[in-house]
């Protein structure tokens, strides 16, 4: 049998922050821009940036809370060997990546995505960011040994 590694996730703080800052703004913007067109009598395009703020709103609530591992299926550890990964869910459910495992690094260094098939056969699709690492060792050590699935 292959050695894996365990690693727990925490909740991200500054990373939320940081999404806070970026989505309140925009959906604000967006909707005041739907009210102005909306009073303005030009109803079609209202309508759009209204869309546009709801589908923004509610992008940014679920980030936020998948941040903060408050949302059920949020991971939170990870257990990664040669054939398979892991993950152990808040809601208690424990999702092992067996086939066609792919680990998807950004250029920031800053995240990583992690895809697969679990046991039932149904994809799988996580988003992993930095500040949810206990510091920037277990970061990249956690990116060192999901390279074989890269």
């Amino acid at each position: 049998m292959a050695k894996s590694e365990m690693f727990e996730l925490s909740k991200d703080s500054k990373g939320v922050t940081w999404d806070v800052l970026m989505y309140v703004p925009t959906v604000t913007g967006l909707g005041i821009g739907a009210l102005m067109f909306w009073y303005d009598k030009n109803q079609g395009l209202a309508y759009l940036l209204f869309f546009l703020s709801c589908f923004f709103f509610y992008q940014g609530v679920h980030r936020v809370l998948g941040r903060m591992l408050v949302l059920p299926r949020s991971p939170v550890s990870l257990d990664v060997s040669r054939q398979r990964v892991s993950l152990a869910l808040r809601n208690g459910e424990v999702v092992e990546l067996i086939k066609n495992v792919r680990y998807f690094s950004d250029h920031a260094g800053k995240s990583f995505g992690l895809t697969g098939m679990d046991m039932m056969g149904s994809r799988r699709q996580y988003v992993f960011h930095k500040g949810q690492f206990a510091d920037d060792a277990t970061f990249g050590k956690v990116g060192s040994a999901l390279k074989v699935f890269a």
